[in-house]
């Protein structure tokens, strides 16, 4: 049956709020990240990493990426950045010297401390005060817009950031090789 005048500017004003408020979404996100980036100069990965050390103390690197859910790789390569801005240190194992473990320096130490609260920190607060019925129908609900958009199949970490599609995975843009810019 064919939609009558008002159901079609119901089904496209419906349609309009998602793409909208899917917009704001991915905004809100971008502008977390210039902030951080503007008052800490680290990404959202960098940040997170950091105070996972801090959380964590002198813990493997596995044992990191597990808590930031990350690649090892991904986390091996963010420390190496880290470690040329002098944010952290690697230091070898009391118990076992093959391995090596990172470790804030006072120069992390005080970046951490300017730093603003993660998105995603400020989201779970919010999340976690929700009803279970609610919850449930904020998850079913996102995975059926994923697979709308052929994105259910991608592979993510839960990281709010917006950056260059494959920054998490070491090739972070630079002022030499800038990230595309984003136009609201």
């Amino acid at each position: 049956m064919p939609l009558s005048l008002a159901d079609s500017v119901t089904q496209i004003n419906q349609e309009d709020q998602v793409l909208v408020n899917l917009r704001k979404i991915i905004r809100a996100t971008d502008l977390h990240s210039r902030r951080l980036s503007k008052q800490a100069g680290l990404t959202t990965p960098q940040l997170l990493i950091l105070q996972a050390i801090q959380e964590l103390g002198g813990v493997s690197i596995s044992t990191l990426a597990k808590k930031v859910t990350l690649s090892q790789a991904t986390v091996t390569t963010i420390i190496d950045r880290l470690e040329s801005r002098t944010l952290l240190k690697r230091q070898r194992s009391t118990k076992d010297k093959r391995v090596v473990h990172p470790a804030l320096t006072e120069l992390g130490e005080q970046m951490l401390k300017q730093a603003p609260t993660p998105l995603q920190d400020l989201f779970s607060e919010q999340f976690e005060a929700l009803e279970d019925w609610e919850k449930s129908m904020i998850v079913a609900s996102l995975q059926r817009v994923a697979a709308m958009m052929n994105a259910d199949k991608i592979d993510a970490s839960p990281i709010l950031h917006v950056g260059v599609a494959d920054e998490l995975e070491g090739t972070t843009a630079t002022k030499t090789n800038p990230p595309p810019k984003i136009h609201s």
